[in-house]
């Protein structure tokens, strides 16, 4: 099995600024209901540009196993 490394937004955390929408090259993130990013975990590529921006630290990373 292989391995995909994805972001997910700690929604209590986030205060739906929209940093990591701006910085996302691949367009993954959007803002939830004006309150939380979401994150589309099939587009996104696990570069770390939404974390690495975020002023909240809201965003962590998963691992999922795919075949």
């Amino acid at each position: 099995m292989k391995s995909k490394r994805y972001a997910k937004v700690n929604s209590v955390n986030c205060v739906a600024c929209g940093e990591c929408v701006k910085f996302c090259p691949l367009g993954a993130i959007h803002i939830e209901k004006g309150i939380f990013a979401a994150i589309n975990s099939e587009i996104c590529v696990g570069c770390g540009k939404c974390s690495q921006n975020c002023p909240a630290n809201a965003i962590g990373f998963e691992q999922r196993e795919f075949n």
